[in-house]
């Protein structure tokens, strides 16, 4: 078991690694470091066009649109082009003719 007499308390101990900590130089980024990160920004190739937006290609988004385009329209492609009904009156209240067979 080590000897906790020759140990000195924690408080010293934490001020002697604070002492040093503050003893040291500070660090500095070496020669041309923000020339060389500079020249990094600048070169980088420019992003290619894409085409779709971005907000279109998260999926979510895409998703609610989706939906939106969906419920929004008028439900002019669900209507059939003959009424139901070939017996049905016309506005004027007189009934439509019969179909030709």
């Amino acid at each position: 078991m080590p000897d906790s007499a020759t140990r000195p308390p924690a408080d010293e101990e934490w001020e002697n690694l604070l002492r040093q900590w503050r003893a040291q130089q500070k660090a500095q980024p070496r020669p041309f470091f923000y020339s060389r990160v500079r020249a990094r920004l600048v070169g980088e190739a420019p992003v290619e066009r894409q085409l779709l937006p971005t907000w279109l290609r998260w999926p979510s988004y895409a998703f609610m649109l989706g939906i939106l385009l969906l419920l929004s329209g008028d439900g002019a492609v669900l209507r059939s082009a003959a009424p139901a009904n070939p017996y049905q009156l016309y506005p004027g209240g007189q009934p439509a003719s019969l179909p030709a067979r």
